[in-house]
């Protein structure tokens, strides 16, 4: 199959495609690894995201909650 063409691929993909769209000489995970050592990505349940509209709000709730641990007495490891 010749780069840029659409034999061969299913009807729904042709379909969607947009002509504009040229992927000819694109490189597969050419970013990936700086993506990698460059960002944190969490993804959140459905039900916690309702509550944190944003990355912001996440982000203050989670200072909040590390500055909570962080004064919290550690307490001794039990002997078993």
């Amino acid at each position: 199959m010749k780069r840029g063409t659409t034999e061969g691929r299913s009807k729904s993909v042709r379909e969607e495609m947009r002509p504009e769209y040229d992927f000819g000489n694109a490189v597969r995970g050419k970013y990936a690894q700086r993506y990698a050592t460059a960002s944190n990505v969490v993804v959140l349940d459905p039900d916690v995201a309702e509550v944190f509209p944003d990355s912001r709000s996440v982000n203050d709730a989670l200072r909040a909650l590390a500055e909570i641990v962080r004064r919290r007495p550690r307490r001794k490891p039990r002997a078993s």
